[in-house]
């Protein structure tokens, strides 16, 4: 669910005939968003309908919105019914959206199997819905056609998960599957018993698909997705960018700084790094490449500030609210728990950015062409819906539901209040729509989450794993986190941001709090390694996609990227260790303090070191020992943060002094 839309906003001109440049090579970039999206976008995957056929899926989609906030705020239904009932419905839309493979664009066409696997899906999660009670009362004792009917809803969902997120949690799901299948049979040989077992305890109970992830994005996630389609029609994206350019366009490099912040702010409520990357960077990157960015570098940039936009508060494409849940803490605390860290990864991109620029001797956007501060401020009533949203949760006054329910009708308000880009009823019915649409990915990854979770449950497997992973470790908690982290970046590839947490919080979380790290630490370190899968080769989705913008090699962009985000992959670690950062065990302020100003430094140093460049070329020697002492610095504890500023600072004096005796 990106943010960015084109339309005729005069505060925005001059990016917007950027988009429209061609790259060089005869290319026009917004002509090539679309075919990006769909390669790189599973949702973007869609089936093509025109006319009647459209209007009436748009209405079912809108409708299906209505009735997800209207059961959401009102609903008293036992949790069974609800939520195998909404399963149903996504099954519904999810097959008349998404095609069995890319490149199925007949208009107006459904394949016959379709049809039928649609009517076999929903319809096992409806007969659920209507015998709910009856059902939960057999336990165990199902009949052969309660099984039949559980296998066929769960295949028809496994086979939509296919289609809309992908194949790395298939993967994963199908081994726990196998493995599954084995630890049953070990116990009985009997086939019929092993599959009954299963089913029961994936379809039948909220300990499959329709567990905690899928209550959670019923309960919550949905309305989020619908206030942040309604968000987009305000036209908060071209506000968010004008903000950006008019804050940092000016300086060394300033188009790449402002892709920056322009795509942390939108990707902070878009839950998609790889939409984002794709909505934004049709106007960042061609900014950038225009400055004299190199394509993959530019591509790079995009990449990594639209994946950080999933880590940045308040929002964190509403992960934030998500972990408030699974660890039972106010949001607020959440919101605050996230400010350093988000400001570390930011601050790293900012640093590699601005190296690049003065390696390159670029210049900045002249301030006449900018948006000015004035006419910002005349628009700022946009952020009003999103500012509501934060308030009303951390207030804690108001249930999430409550909160985003009424953040939706002052999107609606403020999009009417907007003259540039006015609400109308249509795109009213465009946003109900998108919501629905945003709605299916989640929902159905959020089901393979609960199986995923259900697998390991019945299996003991969760136990097993951990204690695996605790004594590799041993002694050695480094390695402990290491192996988390390897299957973060396996599981987190290719899903949504709020999905991805739901699958790490069930799977990954639970390892790190058995190894004693706090929860909150352990949490907030399988969600960013976890997010990091999208800029992470050999499945850098959201990298790739820049990459196709910037008509760059993917593989070079993937690594730029990589390298640009280097703070994802040495924060967690410094907050594992050292909870201080997420204001967890605080001795004092000075603590704190200490905490960031080290690993601001130490980020610096190995920024500049990736880079090879500080005043002048950097030589390789220099270059290791500015990594050395840039980690030294990162590492809690005040003999390694001396050491390591000795080391940086050296270099960088040293580094300085030779570049002016150059220029004499």
């Amino acid at each position: 669910m990106g943010l960015f839309k084109k339309h005729n906003d005069p505060v925005t001109e001059t990016e917007k005939n950027l988009v429209h440049e061609e790259d060089g090579m005869g290319h026009d970039i917004q002509a090539d968003v679309d075919a990006v999206m769909k390669k790189y976008d599973r949702e973007s995957n869609t089936r093509v309908w025109e006319g009647g056929p459209k209007i009436a899926l748009r209405v079912l989609m809108s409708a299906f919105s209505v009735y997800c906030i209207l059961m959401t705020l009102f609903s008293k239904a036992l949790p069974e019914r609800r939520l195998s009932l909404f399963l149903g419905f996504i099954i519904i839309i999810g097959y008349l959206v998404y095609p069995a493979r890319k490149g199925a664009a007949r208009v107006n066409h459904v394949p016959w199997y379709d049809w039928i696997l649609m009517a076999l899906g929903a319809g096992s999660f409806f007969y659920f819905a209507i015998n709910a009670f009856s059902i939960i009362q057999l336990a165990t004792k199902l009949q052969p056609i309660h099984i039949i009917i559980g296998t066929i809803g769960i295949l028809v969902l496994i086979e939509l998960c296919r289609r809309c997120v992908g194949l790395p949690i298939l993967c994963v799901l199908g081994v726990l599957l196998i493995y599954t299948f084995y630890n049953q049979l070990s116990w009985d040989p009997s086939f019929y018993k092993a599959l009954k077992n299963i089913v029961y305890k994936l379809f039948y109970t909220t300990s499959g698909v329709i567990g905690t992830p899928v209550s959670v994005c019923y309960t919550y996630i949905v309305l989020f997705i619908i206030f942040g389609a309604f968000l987009e029609r305000t036209g908060i994206a071209n506000f968010f960018i004008s903000f950006a350019n008019r804050l940092a366009g000016w300086s060394s490099g300033g188009p790449a700084k402002v892709a920056v912040i322009s795509s942390a702010l939108c990707g902070m409520v878009s839950g998609s790094s790889v939409g984002n990357t794709v909505t934004t960077g049709s106007v960042t990157i061609p900014m950038m490449k225009k400055t004299g960015y190199k394509p993959e570098f530019a591509g790079a940039v995009e990449a990594a500030a639209s994946t950080g936009g999933q880590i940045m508060p308040p929002i964190m494409g509403a992960a934030a609210f998500l972990m408030a849940e699974y660890m039972s803490i106010p949001y607020a605390q959440v919101a605050v728990k996230a400010i350093l860290p988000a400001l570390l990864y930011f601050t790293g991109i900012f640093i590699a950015v601005h190296l690049e620029a003065k390696k390159l001797g670029l210049k900045g956007m002249p301030k006449s062409e900018m948006v000015s501060w004035g006419e910002l401020a005349k628009r700022a009533y946009l952020i009003i819906p999103l500012a509501l949203l934060i308030f009303l949760v951390s207030s804690g006054s108001r249930t999430m539901q409550f909160s985003a329910a009424v953040s939706i009708l002052a999107a609606i308000v403020v999009g009417f209040l907007n003259k540039e880009e006015r609400l109308t009823f249509g795109k009213i019915v465009e946003a109900l729509e998108a919501g629905a649409k945003g709605a299916i990915t989640v929902a159905v990854a959020c089901a393979m989450a609960g199986m995923i979770a259900g697998c390991i449950t019945v299996t003991g497997l969760a136990s097993i794993l951990i204690n695996a992973i605790v004594q590799a470790a041993g002694d050695a908690t480094i390695v402990g986190l290491a192996l988390t982290m390897i299957c973060c970046i396996i599981l987190g590839m290719g899903v949504p941001t709020t999905a991805n947490y739901c699958i790490m919080a069930s799977t990954c979380a639970p390892i790190l709090v058995q190894m004693d790290f706090p929860m909150v630490a352990a949490h907030f370190f399988v969600f960013y390694f976890g997010i990091v899968a999208d800029i992470t080769p050999p499945v850098a989705l959201a990298a790739y996609a820049g990459a196709a913008i910037a008509k760059a090699n993917p593989m070079k962009t993937g690594f730029n990227a990589t390298k640009l985000a280097i703070a994802a992959f040495v924060v967690p670690y410094i907050f594992a260790y050292s909870p201080a950062m997420l204001f967890e065990n605080v001795s004092g302020p000075f603590a704190v303090v200490q905490i960031v100003i080290s690993a601001l430094l130490g980020l610096f140093g190995i920024a500049a070191a990736l880079n090879g460049y500080l005043y002048k070329k950097i030589p390789i020697l220099f270059r290791v020992a500015l990594i050395a002492g840039g980690l030294g610095m990162m590492i809690p504890g005040t003999l390694s943060d001396v050491a390591g500023l000795v080391v940086v600072g050296g270099i960088v004096l040293i580094q300085r002094m030779s570049a002016r005796k150059l220029a004499a």
